[in-house]
């Protein structure tokens, strides 16, 4: 199991309020038609400097990049769900184990049209088209994803068939799985690149995808479907903080799929939130130590 702590928590709470924010106004620019003129954004997006309408191809420059961060966020969840009073009553456990214990509402899950693959290629097309980006616009796609359906081929690679038009083959990047930490492995990688002198002045992409589904019992309504793509660059309005990043890694097993012809993982519920738990103490013990460190300075 995993954890990180890339930001203080003081700035965690900032970085909320403006993630809130920076979605409302993705709402009312959905219900626009584009392409957006300066004049229709409101305030909180002049104040979060966050304008779908105005990404455009980046400019290599000498200067390292500022502000290197999430610019645009898109979301995709399955139509299909299930109610979660339903599944209470049909699991015969007390009203609101699910949703007051667990607060969900509904249980998201794939039709027989959908895989992982589907599920990636929609919120990242969604992503291109809704910030009007064009394909060769991105020089790394980075995959974070548990839900394996191929042994060798990458969803990456899948993905690459919507830049076939645009002749784009000059994408770096790939799958990361461990758990629920190949994503946020994926977004750091991507940020370091736009970082690093192999940065060519492209935006880079990070889809984080999966299918959860467990075995009859208490994991079962813990699972779900969905996919986000966040589009990575400088200049933008959730900033992932340089330099600074408590991680902890350890070898436990509080959640495995060993069993590579079943979907279903094997789960130590207690033990994997002790492990979160520690994980969190541990990262913000080294997060204060390198910002101490770097206070010395």
């Amino acid at each position: 199991r995993c954890c990180y702590l890339p930001i203080s928590l003081g700035k965690m709470f900032r970085l909320f309020s403006q993630t809130r924010c920076c979605l409302q106004v993705k709402r009312a620019l959905q219900r626009q038609e584009w392409p957006l003129r300066p004049a229709h954004l409101t305030a909180a997006a002049q104040q979060a400097s966050f304008s779908t309408a105005s990404v455009e191809h980046l400019s290599r420059s000498d200067s390292w990049p500022k502000d290197v961060g999430i610019l645009a966020l898109e979301v995709y969840f399955p139509s299909q769900y299930v109610e979660q009073v339903e599944l209470e009553k049909y699991d015969g456990v007390e009203a609101g184990k699910y949703t007051l214990g667990l607060g969900q509402k509904q249980m998201g899950f794939c039709s027989a049209h959908e895989d992982i693959n589907s599920l990636c290629l929609t919120v990242l097309q969604r992503l291109v088209e809704r910030s009007r980006l064009s394909w060769d616009s991105i020089g790394r796609l980075e995959v974070g994803t548990e839900t394996i359906i191929d042994k060798s081929k990458a969803v990456k690679t899948v993905l690459m068939q919507l830049f076939q038009d645009s002749g784009n083959t000059d994408v770096e990047g790939i799958d990361t799985t461990n758990a629920c930490y190949g994503g946020t492995a994926s977004l750091f990688n991507s940020a370091d690149w736009v970082e690093s002198s192999s940065w060519d002045g492209r935006y880079a992409v990070v889809v984080c995808g999966d299918i959860a589904v467990y075995a009859t019992g208490n994991a079962r309504p813990t699972g779900g479907a969905g996919a986000v793509a966040m589009l990575v660059g400088p200049e933008a309005p959730l900033v992932l903080e340089r330099g600074v990043r408590g991680t902890h890694m350890e070898h436990v097993y509080d959640f495995y799929k060993p069993d590579l012809a079943s979907e279903y993982p094997m789960v130590d519920g207690k033990l994997s939130i002790q492990c979160y738990f520690r994980a969190l103490d541990q990262c913000y013990s080294v997060y204060r130590k390198k910002i101490q460190s770097q206070w010395q300075k």
